[in-house]
């Protein structure tokens, strides 16, 4: 289908889906966030994409943030929606059970920081900026930043981020565990692209199966995170996957999984 405010490009198994509105670097309006959720949901339901890469059209901004303009005139009722439709985004992409990549070349601020830190991995080019800038709006992060900033960076990084409103280098998100690559902008695509294509040539289940135990039984106790990884590790004995791996490996071919 057609979208307003995103592009959708194809390469292979990989699905990239790229906010277009360079205009307002990439800001996020409710449209913007239903496109999104839209979008994602048919890269979810769709077996032939095995990963999404997302990013911001333009050099400035991969996304400045959530659209002002449009959040000026809200009451704490449609702000509270407006919260909502953007945390069940976020959700929604770190749920997707396909490894899910953030391009980052520019600003990615507020909305724009959320919507990197659900994405799965994160690769930045060395120009890019990171910020919670919202108390300087008298605001607070309203898509997550709270909470997944604390569970990746930690409690003391989270409040000096959020507290202060600081931007942020690309290498400093780096040394915080924000991201996991920073390169030259000029490399960006060329490393975003291989690191796509290795996890497209993956296997499907498996990958599935790894973001459930860090994400879900991540967010347990260890016990429990352990029960749930053995439970996950037997399934796989019962895929084809894991038969081609194995026998791959022993007949030294390169393995083709197929999701079954």
């Amino acid at each position: 289908m057609a979208y307003r405010n995103l592009e959708i490009g194809h390469r292979g198994a990989v699905r990239t889906i790229t906010v277009n509105r360079p205009d307002k670097l990439n800001a996020l309006n409710r449209e913007t966030l239903n496109e999104l959720t839209l979008a994602f949901a048919q890269a979810a339901q769709d077996d032939a994409v095995r990963v999404v890469v997302l990013a911001g059209a333009g050099d400035k901004a991969f996304v400045a943030g959530a659209d002002i303009s449009q959040m000026n005139g809200y009451t704490a009722i449609e702000a509270q929606s407006f919260s909502r439709t953007g945390q069940r985004l976020m959700s929604s992409i770190e749920r997707l059970g396909k490894p899910v990549l953030a391009r980052i070349q520019g600003f990615a601020l507020g909305g724009g920081m959320e919507l990197a830190m659900c994405c799965h991995l994160r690769i930045a080019s060395e120009k890019a900026r990171f910020g919670q800038p919202e108390i300087n709006l008298g605001l607070i992060p309203g898509f997550g930043g709270t909470q997944r900033l604390l569970r990746l960076a930690g409690r003391s990084a989270a409040l000096e981020l959020c507290l202060s409103g600081a931007t942020i280098t690309a290498q400093r998100a780096y040394e915080l565990g924000i991201v996991n690559r920073v390169v030259a902008p000029e490399a960006l695509d060329e490393t975003v692209n291989a690191l796509a294509d290795q996890l497209a040539a993956a296997a499907p289940l498996a990958a599935a199966s790894i973001l459930d135990c860090v994400l879900q039984g991540g967010e347990t106790s260890l016990d429990q995170g352990l029960e749930f990884e053995t439970q996950a590790f037997a399934l796989m004995f019962a895929t084809e996957d894991m038969k081609e791996g194995t026998s791959a490996f022993l007949e030294k071919r390169k393995a083709t999984f197929k999701g079954s």
